[in-house]
Formats: C-alpha cells, sequence, structure tokens
C-alpha cells in the first residue's frame, strides 16, 4: 500500500477522525445557539417575562421586593453591621446617615470582622476602613472598600 491509499490504516483513522471531529463541531455549534431560544417553539429570543402570576401584594410587572438587609435600629450611630450572607457592611457614621460596603478586604480577600471605633476591620493582615467612606485608615490594603448601593426606607434597609 502506497501512503496516499486511503485504506491505510492511518487514513482510515484520520478519515474517522476527522468525520467525528466535524459531526461533533456541527453539533456543538447547533447547540450554542442565543439564550432563551431553546424550547420557546419559533427561534426568538426569550424576553424573560413568563405568564406566571405575580405573587399575593405584588403588581404585576413590578420588581420583587428585595430582602432586608437590616433595621435602621440594628445599626449602631458611629458603628456598623456585618451582613456575612450578603457580603454587605452597612455603616451609620452619623445619625440616620447609612453607608454601604462589600465586606471583602481588596487586600487579599478576607471578609472583614469587625466594626469599631470608627472603622471596619479585616482580621487576617490588621487592615481597616473608614465607616463613612469605605477609604484606607490602615493597610495593608491599598484600595477602598467598594461601596454598594442600599435604600433605606421608614425602618428597613435593603440593597439597591
Amino acid at each position: 500500500m502506497t501512503s496516499g491509499d486511503d485504506t491505510t490504516p492511518d487514513a482510515t483513522r484520520r478519515t474517522v477522525l476527522l468525520a467525528t471531529g466535524a459531526a461533533g463541531a456541527a453539533a456543538l455549534v447547533a447547540g450554542c445557539g442565543e439564550y432563551g431560544e431553546e424550547g420557546n417553539g419559533g427561534g426568538k429570543k426569550d424576553s424573560g417575562a413568563t405568564s406566571e402570576p405575580a405573587p399575593p401584594g405584588e403588581a404585576a410587572g413590578s420588581a420583587p421586593a428585595r430582602p432586608e438587609l437590616a433595621r435602621t435600629g440594628d445599626i449602631p450611630v458611629g458603628g456598623g453591621a456585618i451582613i456575612k450572607d450578603e457580603q454587605i457592611v452597612v455603616t451609620q457614621p452619623r445619625a440616620n446617615e447609612f453607608k454601604a460596603f462589600s465586606s471583602i478586604c481588596p487586600h487579599q480577600g478576607c471578609a472583614v470582622s469587625a466594626v469599631s471605633d470608627g472603622t471596619i476591620h479585616c482580621a487576617c493582615h490588621g487592615s481597616r476602613f473608614r465607616i463613612t467612606d469605605g477609604s484606607v485608615a490602615a493597610g495593608p490594603a491599598t484600595q477602598p472598600l467598594s461601596a454598594e448601593p442600599i435604600t433605606v426606607a421608614g425602618e428597613s434597609i435593603t440593597r439597591g
């Protein structure tokens, strides 16, 4: 047999691999449509809207209620509270002034551990951040805690 003969074991193996590779690639491309296309019957993009009714007490089309992070009375003036599950720190630098920051230290990614004496403390390496704006009060961190948007409505503090 010659090297150009398609019946050699190498040629047959190459043909099978190429055919399998082409079929696999075609299947992969076919399965990689835009998000929301699968199963909506027309190949149109899914708008994200559902036909489910709104939960009781919520108007159709309205945004779902945000979970409460804390109550205003739970945040001491001149201090703050760490909401571990939400990875957020809510502070009250002055009466009725609330701020929020990520609870993840930008130095090495540790979770901050306490709020006292006007600063947010990271126990991993000793960084401290001001409760007023999240800026660095003591290193080794060189970047501030990122600000997080919150809404205060009555006694309730929520994200956003």
